[in-house]
């Protein structure tokens, strides 16, 4: 499948408005997932009190969220826009997952 950015043809209407709704999809509930999973992450990680590290994780989720959002309409395409999302959501995940064993 040829890319119609590189190729210089224009997608239909109806190919357009599918691409801009995934990636508003994606950037709706991949960037909350990432910005949740960040914020558990960081919570149990931050050097601070317990109430501290909390807040400071729920403050830094403003920024991953927004970051997502950028990210998700800034890449080339709807899969790269999900990898980019993926693979730090699953660092995070298996970082969040060490972190739960080492608490309890």
């Amino acid at each position: 499948m040829t890319d119609p950015i590189t190729t210089g043809a224009r997608p239909s209407q109806g190919h357009y408005r599918l691409m801009v709704a995934g990636r508003t999809l994606l950037a709706i509930f991949g960037g909350y997932a990432l910005a949740a999973i960040a914020t558990a992450f960081l919570s149990l990680t931050l050097p601070l009190d317990r109430s501290e590290a909390v807040a400071a994780a729920t403050l830094a989720s403003f920024a991953i969220m927004a970051a997502a959002v950028i990210w998700v309409f800034s890449a080339r395409s709807l899969g790269r826009a999900a990898i980019g999302l993926a693979l730090p959501a699953l660092c995070l995940g298996a970082g969040l997952w060490l972190a739960l064993g080492s608490v309890g």
